[in-house]
């Protein structure tokens, strides 16, 4: 399965992957997962927000356990980073069957469509729609860089966006998520290989955008300048001084550039911030702290700032006693908080989740060099195998 996964999407340039939402290397692994799940005789079925979901025994049973994540990526991004938890559930339910286990709840895989958010700018798309946090009209509204309308990208690949909301009802008859992911970080470098999840920080997403105005590089004196960029640098150097002194991240990782020309001045820079802390108040103080440096720099420049907030999810606890009894089962496993965000997050308010760690010995992600081991991705698939059983055979 992993083979057979490797090329799609891959950049022969970077060695990153380019799996974006609606693409054709999206459309792929779409094609890839109802294969497995077609193959190993499962129920295959696409929600109404994309999702994919493979299913063994009722689709409409109370009480499914569920397991997954997402095969789509951030620009460039690694091969582990979602795809991982979709391998490793097919693995560990192949493990299962190996073992003559005798299920007692239905057991669901699923493929969460738009995670990373690379092309719309939300992350979590498709558990969002799900959940009901993200609305049709709000969906509707959002464009990729070209332009292209999230409903005209899912129609352009097949599926019919009139369909997308909220999905109660299915959600309902889920007794648990437990999503599989490769570690974000380095704090499983040493010891057990694998790890269980306590919490998500909170973390959000906001556009930065600095109005100047457009001149010739060549002729326009210092003085008669009204130069975005500068704005925008100094914006960045404060956020990363500001995140420093509240212990938390913030981080310019998108930007864009009108119009864009050597030898023009910007009229326009677009720039995107992810700020993460372990704190909701000290995130919110934090972006408030780096929009008013932004301010002030922007009246001494004559450039205009404007903020707008595109997603947001607050602090994410996973539930209790799931957690307690995924740890126990393995075996008295690292319980360790995260400030990546995922759709076990998302579903959270709605449906008991969980999540397990593989260690990642570069601490290294959204990015070609991110890695685990064979060995500690095959202790993976047993222990998301073991916590199935113990969840889904009582």
């Amino acid at each position: 399965m992993w083979a057979e996964l490797l090329p799609v999407g891959r950049s022969a340039a970077s060695g990153g992957y380019r799996r974006h939402a609606w693409n054709s290397a999206d459309a792929e692994c779409r094609a890839w997962f109802e294969q497995q799940a077609r193959g190993r005789g499962l129920t295959y079925e696409l929600d109404r927000n994309g999702n994919q979901w493979a299913w063994l025994g009722d689709p409409t049973g109370e009480g499914a356990i569920v397991t997954g994540s997402h095969l789509d990526s951030v620009p460039d991004g690694g091969a582990f980073d979602g795809p991982l938890g979709v391998v490793s559930s097919f693995a560990a339910l192949d493990e299962l069957r190996s073992r003559g286990t005798e299920f007692t709840r239905p057991l669901a895989i699923v493929n969460f469509g738009d995670e990373e958010g690379a092309r719309f700018g939300v992350a979590c798309i498709g558990s969002r729609l799900s959940a009901g946090v993200l609305g049709r009209e709000q969906a509707y509204e959002l464009r990729d860089a070209d332009g292209v309308r999230l409903p005209d990208a899912m129609e352009r690949a097949g599926y019919d966006p009139a369909a997308i909301g909220a999905d109660h009802d299915r959600l309902g008859r889920i007794g648990a998520f437990v999503e599989l992911h490769v570690e974000q970080g380095r704090y499983l470098t040493e010891g057990q290989p694998i790890g269980v999840a306590s919490a998500i920080w909170p973390h959000g997403r906001w556009r930065f955008d600095f109005h100047g105005e457009a001149n010739h590089a060549g002729t326009t004196r210092i003085e008669d300048r009204r130069d975005p960029m500068l704005t925008f640098a100094d914006t960045v150097l404060s956020a990363r001084q500001q995140a420093e002194l509240a212990g938390a991240l913030a981080t310019f990782g998108k930007v864009a550039v009108e119009p864009n020309g050597t030898n023009a001045i910007a009229s326009l820079i677009r720039g995107w911030l992810d700020s993460r802390a372990a704190d909701e108040t000290v995130l919110t103080e934090l972006v408030e702290r780096i929009r008013e440096s932004a301010l002030r720099r922007g009246e001494r420049d004559g450039v205009r700032v404007e903020l707008t907030r595109e997603s947001y999810t607050p602090v994410v606890d996973f539930d209790g006693p799931l957690r307690d009894r995924l740890a126990k089962r393995l075996g008295g496993v690292p319980v360790l908080p995260t400030g990546a965000g995922h759709d076990a997050g998302i579903l959270a308010s709605a449906v008991p989740t969980a999540m397990l760690f593989v260690r990642n010995p570069s601490g290294v992600s959204h990015s070609p060099a991110e890695y685990a081991e064979q060995a500690d991705c095959l202790a993976g698939v047993t222990a998301l195998a073991d916590v199935l059983e113990d969840l889904a055979c009582q």
